[in-house]
């Protein structure tokens, strides 16, 4: 694509920015029959003609005269022709000025609520297709506004903010659209896109009250019921008037501000419109029928605070505001009673934040697309396979010095007590209770700790080693390194690469632990011809002296083989103390491990191994998927 457009269709207002490919600038405002924010309004004519934008509102011609359409998108069918018949006319005037030019290589993004759904999006998507654009994605508009702050060099929110939650108040004519973004993902919110509040709505308060100021009110009031177009064009004239008053609001507090209109219909009529405190506090605190009787402050507070019920103590750090009445100083004040610790910024074009932002998302999407291309071609390639398969060997290590001396002391330990109690009758009986006492120790929380803290630290030069592969893709596609840093996510999060401790300690290791332990019970039965037998009281010498002949005329295997299969009776068990067994044990910690590492260098399952690679490269490419998602709401 060689340019991106940003179509910001409001209920009100309306704005498209333009943005070339290469260029690191802020996207072109680009204006509409003058104005770089449009009235959305279009009149049909006599004799076929089409009005868009402000003169629609002022044509007093007007067959047909259309704003504020937008809002009845989801409850009104009507809306979506409307919709359209607009849309047209702005791609007419935009090839009509050359700021379009016929088949180039473009792309319109369209902003919606982020309360639509798929196949409302898909709908509305359709209405733009249909109206003759290039091809139109539709994107949130709390999307947009949240990649607008953080492209701004005015507001550096900065990459950081993607890890922290932000909530996005939108602020339009007859929607406010909140959307909370934890970790670079909106939350879905009941409020989302569905808080019937907006501009529009003081809009409306305030040419009742002007109405009902003026002498001739009930002659004006007859006239808006059987008029639209004239309702609508003194609604809009307010609004003007409105935002003239906002733009300065100390300098109005010593001078009139006011407008008279002239209406022509079966007669003349005189309508004076006017701004001052009073007003502003009326449009901001009276109650509206729009609003079943509430006032704008009102349901802009209890939506704050069912948001603030919905996140749960997860309160946003930034509040960002967005839209024309985000100008409001109020606005501000309201965020900071519902939200006192959040920081509440808004641009300084806050009218034309999602607008640019669509266009930032154009780019910036296309630039993701090739970014998650490198991504994938990463990943069907051997690189991480490699790169675990290198590390192995230390990682087999590491899990043995973290693991054998509790598996000795919390395995063998109770199987030892079993039989000298008795409990287990032949030595031989033992393996099968030791491989059951290991594989329950293997599974308990505080062997998957253990076994956590050891893989979080073998991973670290695993993570130096994939980010020269990572780097040189984020580079190329203007994304964070940090993006696909593996080291930047565990110092982020608690590290979810997990790798099951009975695949590590196979059925040979386990087995060659087991037999490591048996041995070490025979070798306190018959250790130096029965000492551990002959120094326990009288019983004990006539066992040593029976062992010793035994050794004699047998031989040291024949004789411990025999001892395996023995039903040793108890009192002889109870010779063997408890303290040697458990002294043997921890001076035999280093000898097992050495063997433990011999064994496995020369008996190392291959299948196991490789599927243990196989598992573990997986689980780090899915990481490096996850964070690659976080880009959605993009950066650059």
């Amino acid at each position: 694509m060689d340019r991106f457009f940003g179509f910001d269709l409001g209920d009100a207002e309306s704005a498209v920015a333009r943005l070339e490919k290469g260029d690191q600038a802020a996207p072109e405002l680009i204006a509409v029959q003058g104005e770089k924010s449009f009235v959305t309004a279009y009149a049909l004519l006599p004799e076929g003609g089409f009005a868009l934008g402000e003169k629609a509102c002022y044509s007093a011609d007007a067959l047909r005269r259309k704003i504020r359409f937008k809002s009845r998108f989801l409850k009104d069918p009507g809306s979506r022709a409307d919709v359209k018949s607009f849309a047209a006319g702005v791609l007419g005037e935009l090839y009509g000025s050359g700021d379009l030019v016929k088949n180039e290589d473009c792309c319109f993004y369209v902003g919606c609520p982020a309360g639509w759904n798929k196949n409302t999006r898909e709908e509305y998507r359709e209405l733009f297709e249909r109206a003759g654009y290039p091809p139109v994605r539709i994107v949130s508009e709390s999307r947009a506004a949240m990649v607008s702050a953080c492209q701004s060099k005015h507001l550096q929110v900065g990459y950081d903010i993607l890890s922290r939650p932000v909530l996005v108040v939108d602020i339009g004519s007859s929607t406010t659209d909140f959307a909370y973004i934890m970790g670079g993902h909106e939350v879905e919110m009941q409020t989302a896109g569905e808080v019937v509040l907006g501009g529009g709505v003081m809009d409306e308060i305030l040419l009742e009250e002007a109405v009902n100021a003026s002498e001739n009110a009930e002659a004006i009031r007859k006239i808006f019921a059987e008029s639209e177009p004239w309702k609508n064009f003194c609604e809009f004239a307010m609004r003007r008037l409105k935002e003239k008053y906002y733009a300065d609001e100390e300098y109005w507090q010593e001078h009139e501000c006011a407008e008279t209109l002239m209406i022509y219909y079966r007669g003349r009529e005189r309508l004076k419109l006017f701004m001052n405190r009073e007003m502003a506090d009326k449009a901001e605190r009276r109650g509206s029928g729009t609003l079943s009787g509430k006032s704008f402050y009102e349901v802009f507070s209890e939506s704050l605070l069912a948001v603030k019920e919905h996140i749960q103590g997860r309160d946003p750090e930034l509040i960002f505001l967005t839209g024309g009445v985000s100008k409001l100083p109020a606005v501000r004040g309201w965020c900071a009673e519902a939200f006192p610790d959040s920081v509440v910024i808004a641009g300084m074009e806050p009218e034309f934040a999602v607008a640019r932002g669509l266009a930032w998302s154009g780019r910036i999407d296309e630039e993701l697309r090739e970014f998650r291309a490198d991504l994938e071609q990463l990943k069907q390639s051997s690189c991480v396979e490699d790169i675990v398969s290198s590390h192995m060997p230390q990682l087999y290590r590491d899990i043995v010095d973290v693991l054998v001396e509790p598996l000795l002391s919390k395995a063998a330990v109770p199987v030892f007590e079993g039989w000298r109690d008795g409990a287990i009758e032949r030595l031989s009986d033992t393996d099968g209770r030791l491989q059951e006492e290991i594989g329950a120790y293997l599974r308990t929380e505080e062997a998957r700790e253990l076994l956590g803290k050891t893989i979080a630290k073998w991973l670290k030069p695993i993570a130096d080693e994939l980010e020269e592969h990572t780097v040189p893709i984020c580079v190329r596609h203007n994304v964070p390194y940090r993006a696909l840093s593996l080291n930047s996510y565990f110092a982020a999060s608690d590290i979810d690469i997990h790798v099951n401790a009975r695949d590590v300690f196979a059925v040979e290791e386990v087995t060659f632990l087991i037999d490591s332990i048996i041995s070490i019970f025979v070798a306190l039965l018959c250790g130096g011809g029965g000492i551990a037998l002959i120094s326990s009281g009288p019983s004990g010498i006539v066992a040593g002296a029976m062992l010793s002949l035994l050794l004699l005329f047998l031989g040291k295997k024949k004789m411990e083989d025999a001892l395996l299969k023995a039903k040793l009776p108890k009192p002889v068990r109870k010779l063997v103390p408890r303290n040697a067994f458990r002294s043997r044990m921890e001076n035999v910690t280093g000898t097992v491990k050495a063997r433990f590492y011999e064994n496995l260098e020369k008996n190392r399952n291959e299948e196991i191994t490789a599927r243990l690679v196989d598992e573990i490269s997986a689980q780090i490419e899915n990481c490096l998927t996850r964070m690659a998602e976080v880009v959605e709401i993009p950066l650059g």
